[in-house]
């Protein structure tokens, strides 16, 4: 399967401003492009590139005073089989994780393991290990968290969501993530191109994509609690403790996004 993805993105900047982007497909995925994995930019500014603590392949760039525009274009391929899960995968005991796995488990910035600990064990305490309390922890999510863009809120965490009950997509995986760390089953945040591929497609213009990945049987799976089914053509560009270590964008300085394309559509 071919997939076209993009993104077209404009900010307008009162001054000079020093940006970190992180709008490349993620290095695991890069060998399926059919261009190369560049970050455009008009006017032009130099472009450097570092990878991440996390693994991900960010951008450094200042942007210039008035508009800025960031952009690009690209065709990847992939398997367009439904994204795999093992209903018997197993949970590790915490003492036998790997090192590497170990920050997953930690509070973050929206997730507030401290705050949801007896909550996640009196609601999910008495499920079985492994894949079936992933799936319980993921099924609450969606059925008890409502979705919609009025709700969005940067500055909402994993406690607010669950009192709230409303949230974007990385509203709802930053519930999901804090109840499984809370339960001892790591889970990091990822983000990426999403389209309705095999789906209705949704009433909503498109946008990049929140789930989570999880860790049993020595591999990571991910997992979406906003849709809560094992999709099609899923692309990642970043992965992190939460949406703070993967936000697309982050300036340093005053800035005001007005324009904001995401393209990603099977090519027929």
């Amino acid at each position: 399967m071919l997939i076209k993805i993009g993104y077209d993105l404009e900010f307008e900047l009162p001054a000079p401003t020093p940006m970190l982007l992180l709008l490349y497909v993620h290095p695991q995925r890069a060998h399926d492009l059919n261009l190369p994995n560049v970050l455009l930019t008009e006017p032009q500014v130099s472009v450097h590139d570092y990878i991440d603590v996390f693994g991900n392949r960010c951008a450094r760039v200042v942007g210039p005073a008035g508009k800025f525009r960031v952009y690009h274009s690209n065709v990847i391929r992939d398997s367009g089989e439904p994204e795999f899960q093992d209903e018997n995968a197993i949970q590790h005991p915490l003492e036998q994780l790997p090192a590497d796995t170990l920050q997953y488990l930690l509070a973050s910035r929206y997730c507030e393991v401290d705050r949801l600990t007896d909550l996640a064990w009196k609601l999910f305490g008495e499920v079985p290990q492994g894949w079936a309390r992933v799936k319980a922890v993921t099924d609450w999510v969606h059925q008890n968290v409502t979705f919609g863009y009025q709700y969005a809120s940067h500055t909402k965490t994993a406690w607010q969501v669950y009192t709230e009950r409303t949230g974007v997509c990385r509203d709802f995986m930053h519930l999901a993530i804090t109840f499984l760390r809370c339960l001892n089953i790591p889970a990091r945040y990822a983000t990426g191109y999403l389209g309705d591929i095999g789906v209705a497609p949704a009433p909503e213009a498109m946008d990049f994509s929140a789930y989570f990945e999880v860790y049993l049987s020595n591999t990571w799976w991910p997992v979406d609690a906003r849709h809560n089914q094992r999709r099609i053509g899923r692309v990642l560009m970043a992965r992190g403790r939460d949406a703070v270590d993967v936000a697309l964008a982050t300036s340093f300085g005053p800035h005001k996004l007005t324009k904001f394309v995401v393209v990603t559509e099977e090519i027929k």
